[in-house]
């Protein structure tokens, strides 16, 4: 409708009043071909990186192809420089030296590259009954029903007694065997039927099947266990020990698919999140001459609490910015003070079967953009930083400047949600800090479901963020 034909009261609506829209209804078809388009790679990095060791081994890959250099602390890098420090494999940082001071303080970008997952035990082969199976432990927070009667992968690394290291990734290729947890026919499931949804398969019931076949030796006890080690042991050189210096893991078998008739969204194991992984990376390795040096951090342990060495719990990004700011006199303390930081993280997109878990008013949805989530936590706001009006203002501005869509969000209603991101542990180094991601719908499952038009507007708010004069 033209604005002269428009009433008052509508005109004054429009002024007013927030209108949220699905991108559907306003995006040109070279939007939707730009966001088709972004996605087709996303899903082979999807694919590629279920781990993430894979996920630090393809950044670096990425990294190297367009200049970056090992980042030597005793270097000092001029503007255009690119540099990446790689933490033990596990997580990495990108950066890329900025025109401005270093006194101006740096733009971080910070995602997680693990995922919830079925890890190993460190003694996890066993035999009960003519079968072999896999002990697990299960990291971070699933449902743990969703993993029973699934094709499983198993990738990892083993550490062998020389120091040698094998890296493995069974189940990928079409040829490969894939593994599976079992579960109870509906038959004899009875009494399992009485349990609680979140004891439907126990922990200790996440028993990954590995093989039937026994070694052809009467004299030897555990035959198919046997079996299973020698076959390990022709292929990797492995003993059952070197299982005690291994990180395996299984993790959902299947590939990065479209997702409806429309091909209009993603599904896949491990959008939580390494969606904004991916896009935060493809807007650092495009940012050629930014003002402000980036530091773009892809972190390990997010999903069980950001602990451990690399995890951002640890002091690796502290130390990093610190030697940054030591090539210019400055404290590291100078620089962060100056400094704001986008958390990439996702958020729970409203999902009409469970509607009532969120707060309509204030909750994201499927493709209407890249999510702003002022605070996450748990009931009473616990467990998370609060990003400022004054920074929610400038975020707003940056975003509507670059005409990138976008939406807030909370993670669920007030006495039930909550979650947790790396955004806390950032602002304990003083810096402004703000949640901004992709919404997500079965977020924590094997099978994840994210809009490729959310996709594509988050990586477009990177690029606006880094690109800020």
């Amino acid at each position: 409708m033209d604005k002269e034909n428009r009433t008052a009261g509508e005109l004054l609506q429009e002024k007013l009043c927030i209108n949220r829209r699905n991108i559907g209804l306003t995006a040109t078809d070279g939007e939707e071909a730009a966001a088709q388009a972004f996605c087709e790679p996303y899903k082979q990095f999807l694919d590629a990186c279920k781990t993430e060791r894979e996920a630090v081994t393809y950044i670096v890959a990425r990294a190297q192809a367009a200049g970056y250099k090992p980042f030597d602390p005793k270097e000092v890098y001029l503007p255009g420089d690119r540099v990446y420090y790689n933490n033990r494999g596990k997580a990495v940082i990108l950066s890329t030296i900025g025109t401005r001071p270093m006194s101006d303080g740096v733009r971080i970008m910070a995602s997680h590259i693990d995922s919830p997952r079925l890890d190993l035990k460190p003694n996890p082969l066993y035999e009960d009954s003519q079968l072999a199976l896999f002990k697990t432990h299960y990291y971070g927070g699933i449902k743990k029903y969703q993993w029973g009667a699934i094709p499983l992968a198993l990738h990892g690394v083993i550490v062998k007694k020389n120091g040698e290291t094998i890296t493995c990734a069974i189940g990928e290729a079409e040829d490969d065997p894939v593994f599976t947890v079992t579960d109870l026919l509906p038959h004899l499931a009875q009494e399992q039927m009485k349990r609680t949804l979140a004891e439907g398969l126990k922990g200790e019931e996440l028993n990954v099947l590995v093989g039937c076949r026994p070694f052809k030796d009467d004299k030897v006890s555990e035959k198919v266990k046997l079996n299973i080690i020698r076959l390990l042991n022709e292929k990797y050189g492995i003993v059952e020990e070197d299982f005690l210096s291994a990180e395996l893991t299984a993790v959902p078998q299947f590939k990065a698919r479209d997702v409806g008739l429309d091909r209009s969204m993603v599904g896949s194991y491990g959008h939580d999140d390494r969606v904004c992984a991916y896009t935060s990376l493809m807007a650092e390795l495009e940012a050629e001459n930014p003002a402000y040096t980036t530091v773009t951090v892809f972190t390990d342990k997010e999903e069980t609490g950001s602990d451990g060495n690399t995890g951002l719990n640890s002091n690796y990004l502290k130390y990093f910015i610190k030697d940054l700011a030591g090539m210019h006199g400055l404290s590291g303390r100078e620089v962060l003070s100056k400094s704001t930081c986008l958390s990439a993280d996702v958020n729970a997109a409203y999902d009409p079967t469970f509607g009532d878990t969120l707060e309509k008013r204030n909750c994201a949805y499927l493709n209407q953009g890249v999510v702003v989530t002022q605070y996450t936590g748990a009931r009473g706001k616990s467990g998370t930083s609060q990003a400022s009006a004054e920074f929610m203002a400038e975020i707003r501005n940056l975003l509507d400047d670059a005409k990138v869509v976008w939406q807030t969000g909370e993670l669920g209603k007030v006495d039930l949600g909550g979650g947790g991101t790396v955004a806390m542990y950032i602002a304990a180094l003083n810096v402004d800090v703000v949640d901004v991601g992709v919404p997500v719908l079965s977020m924590h499952a094997p099978f994840e479901v994210v809009s490729k038009q959310d996709v594509y507007q988050t990586y477009r708010a990177f690029q606006a963020y880094i690109a800020a004069k």
